[in-house]
């Protein structure tokens, strides 16, 4: 695996400057009045989020603590990498994919899976089947030969029909390729823990009968929060992610994420903010937008995270109010040229979360060429990275022309630690921003009724 640098081991930085009145004026724009009235409400919702934590309430605060089971994720990875096979295929949906989906994307090369075996330095291509279209699922099929494949099904329950209907298939073809005994050498299974007490998942029994390694997601994670639990981190380390960096990423984010302060906890800050622009601003959406394509999927999965955790029918005394922002993904400087139009002069409802790397891997020039077109002489002997520097200020600035408001997350490097730390921090800032609203941030009654009318459509019970 390839080790970050010490030197590397710098914090994520938050700056709401630009989302506070005096930038985007009262009316759009947070006051000092309204953050000091916001101040005890986020210092009484931290006491109960530590009870709930030292009472075990909700596992996700703690997984960088877990040593024992990254211990046993990097030595399975270690054996099945031994294996030297072509491709990891996950089969999971929602948090099961978007997680790894989101790793992938940030930290290993662009194009993965279209470079040489040894360009990959022997790791598997990744293929994450986190749908049931059977165009796309057949197609994976036809590019990775059982042979050469391992399969990581990833359900708490196993009772994710998406899912398991694409385990059936897969398990079918291992039995007619390699054997019924071979399957324990290309199909790990992640799913809720057995034992006293552990409720049934229906992937147990499949464990049990071809042998399989299996790993545990802690039950007091849900699928959107588990991302640093085996669910995220046995890929990571069988794609040759540093999964210990990770974890130190963790543990220096949570320190922040601890301190009982509006102001020095980045997450809470962030919550507060997007709350307030919410219920006092009128912003019912929150775009993410990084300038960097390396972080595209963490938008991706940051919607999930704050859609499904925050859009509630009723709060916690049982009162209807149909609380929650839209979350929307966007990319810089991609979608300048396709959705600014509308964030600029359309509806002034949103609030703009930019992400940026300071400094990335490659330094990129622009070279003195096309000299018969004067107009270009702005470019020449520029660099790439210089104009999606300025890109960014100009949407930014922009953006405040327009009365709109903005904070900004910038990561020194993009690398394990500071990807690390910045998902952490969104799931602690997700879960203050539940104890705002004063909804149940780790249910999703929402989603449950289309699957049981999914299963009843397919003849089962629902």
């Amino acid at each position: 695996m390839k080790k970050t640098p010490a030197k590397e081991y710098a914090n994520i930085e938050i700056n709401i400057t630009r989302a506070k009145s005096a930038a985007v004026s009262a009316a759009h724009g947070i006051t000092p009045s309204e953050f000091k009235e916001i101040e005890p409400r986020v210092l009484a919702a931290h006491k109960i989020l530590r009870k709930e934590r030292k009472e075990g309430k909700y596992g996700f605060y703690d997984l960088h603590k877990d040593k024992a089971s990254l211990a046993e994720v990097k030595k399975a990875a270690a054996h099945f990498s031994s294996f030297g096979y072509e491709n990891l295929v996950v089969l999971g949906i929602g948090g099961s994919a978007l997680g790894i989906t989101a790793l992938q994307t940030a930290l290993n090369p662009p194009y993965f899976n279209s470079l040489s075996k040894r360009r990959r330095k022997g790791l598997p291509r990744l293929f994450v089947m986190d749908n049931i279209d059977p165009d796309t699922f057949r197609a994976m099929l036809r590019l990775c030969p059982p042979k050469k494949t391992l399969y990581n099904v990833i359900s708490k329950s196993g009772e994710t029909a998406e899912t398991i209907s694409q385990l059936m298939i897969v398990t079918a073809l291992l039995e007619k390729h390699v054997g019924a005994k071979a399957l324990k050498d290309h199909l790990v299974i992640t799913t809720s823990p057995t034992g006293p007490g552990a409720p049934k998942s229906l992937l147990h029994p499949v464990a049990k009968a071809y042998k399989l390694s299996s790993f545990a997601i802690p039950l007091n994670v849900g699928g959107r929060f588990s991302v640093f639990s085996p669910v995220g981190m046995f890929p990571a380390a069988m794609l040759g992610m540093d999964v210990d960096v990770m974890m130190a990423g963790c543990a220096a984010m949570d320190k922040l994420c601890s301190k009982p302060s509006l102001t020095e906890n980045p997450a809470y800050l962030r919550a507060a903010v997007q709350y307030l622009m919410d219920v006092k601003k009128g912003k019912s959406m929150s775009v993410m937008m990084p300038y960097a394509d390396g972080l595209r999927d963490i938008a991706d999965w940051y919607c999930q995270l704050w859609a499904e955790s925050l859009g509630k029918r009723l709060d916690l005394d049982g009162n209807e109010v149909f609380a929650g922002q839209t979350p929307i993904k966007a990319l810089g400087a991609t979608d300048q040229h396709s959705q600014v139009q509308l964030y600029r002069e359309g509806p002034n409802d949103k609030i703009f979360n930019i992400l940026e790397v300071r400094r990335f891997n490659t330094n990129l020039r622009i070279p003195d060429t096309l000299s018969d077109i004067k107009e270009l002489d702005y470019l020449r002997n520029k660099s790439m990275n210089k104009l999606m520097s300025a890109e960014l200020r100009g949407t930014m600035d922009a953006l405040k022309a327009s009365q709109r408001p903005v904070m900004r997350i910038t990561l020194p490097r993009l690398n394990a630690y500071t990807v690390a730390q910045l998902l952490y921090m969104l799931e602690v800032e997700t879960a203050m921003a539940g104890r705002l609203y004063n909804v149940n941030t780790f249910d999703q009654p929402g989603v449950e009724e289309g699957k049981k009318i999914a299963r009843r459509l397919m003849g089962g019970e629902a």
